[in-house]
């Protein structure tokens, strides 16, 4: 019997009710595979995310935190995605102080027919997570 190596890196994506969480919904009816150690949590918009909700779930032991954005689709305004930057660029900041690798924690847009995207995006996540752990 050959080894396949199954180890998955722990993952929480802050997804967006209405434009991430139906790509993500879409990728399982589709069955596209990711790690199955993705775990989500709905908002409603990318920019309502806290820089103390990423921290605590690196307290909890996630490997990487992913905000899986509104981009220009967002139904709350226009400056989602920059408000988002400017939350992640603040959270990289505290992340550095407290020795946790900023690459630990991600953002990209995904539509809500973004279902491949959002597949590739874990999977790429959950390698370079693998590959620069510390275990």
């Amino acid at each position: 019997m050959t080894s396949v190596s199954t180890k998955s890196a722990r993952i929480l994506v802050f997804s967006t009710e209405k434009i991430s969480d139906p790509a993500i919904d879409m990728a399982g009816l589709l069955k596209l595979h990711y790690p199955p150690t993705v775990y989500t949590i709905s908002i409603p918009c990318s920019s309502g995310v806290k820089s103390r909700w990423i921290l605590h779930a690196f307290e909890q032991g996630f490997d990487g935190v992913f905000i899986a954005a509104d981009g220009s689709d967002c139904p709350y305004g226009e400056s989602c995605t920059d408000k988002t930057g400017k939350i992640v660029g603040r959270t990289h900041e505290l992340m550095k102080e407290k020795n946790i690798e900023p690459a630990r924690l991600r953002m990209a847009a995904i539509c809500s027919v973004c279902s491949e995207s959002f597949v590739k995006q874990m999977k790429s996540f959950n390698e370079y997570l693998l590959k620069n752990s510390n275990s």
